[in-house]
C-alpha cells in the first residue's frame, strides 16, 4: 500500500533510525532539497547518510522530532504513483533547553514505483518551505495519506516558517 511510505517516515522521525529509509526509497531514487547550497541526492545511499547526519544532530542534542504528512492529489499510472502534499516537522528540544517546541511546514512532490513484490518506493522526492498555516488548512482527500492530524499549537510556539 503506498500510503505505508508515510508511516515509514513517521517512524524514522519518532526512533530517528536512518535505516528505515531503506524501506522508503529505491536504490536509485533521487531526492531535490529545498536547500539551495545542496546539490541533488542520487541514490540510497546518499539519502540515507543525510539523514543518519540529520538525527544525528537531533539525537546529539538529546531532542525529538516528529513529522507528519497530508496528501491532496495522487496520481497512479500503473506502477508509477505521484503525490503531492504538505508535511509538518515538529521539534522537541531537551526539557532542560528551556525552549518550547518549534514547527515548521513544507510542501512535496514524491514519485513512487511498485516494485515486483508489491511495495511502493520513492524514486524522487523535492520538497520547499511552505507557512505551517497550509498543512493545517489542508482537508483529508478519500483514501489518501493524512496522517495523525497534528493539532495546532499557539501557546509558546515558535514557527520558524514564519
Amino acid at each position: 500500500m503506498l500510503n505505508h511510505i508515510y508511516d515509514h517516515f513517521n517512524k524514522a522521525f519518532a526512533t530517528l533510525d536512518p535505516q528505515e529509509m531503506l524501506f522508503i526509497y529505491t536504490q536509485d531514487a533521487s531526492y531535490i532539497s529545498d536547500n539551495q547550497s545542496k546539490e541533488i541526492l542520487l541514490g540510497r545511499n546518499d539519502i540515507i547518510a543525510q539523514y543518519r547526519a540529520f538525527f544525528k544532530k537531533i539525537n546529539d542534542k538529546q531532542a525529538n522530532i516528529e513529522v507528519d504528512f497530508r496528501i491532496l492529489q495522487r496520481h497512479i499510472e500503473g506502477s508509477s504513483a505521484t503525490d503531492i502534499g504538505y508535511y509538518l516537522i515538529r521539534y522537541y528540544p531537551h526539557v532542560d533547553d528551556g525552549e518550547p517546541m518549534s514547527e515548521f511546514a513544507g510542501k512535496f512532490v514524491g514519485v513512487s514505483k511498485k516494485s515486483p513484490n508489491g511495495h511502493w518506493y520513492l524514486v524522487v522526492e523535492t520538497n520547499n518551505k511552505a507557512n505551517t498555516a497550509f498543512y493545517y488548512d489542508a482537508k483529508p482527500q478519500p483514501n489518501l495519506y493524512y496522517g495523525r492530524q497534528f493539532p495546532p499549537i499557539s501557546s509558546g510556539l515558535i514557527n520558524t516558517n514564519d
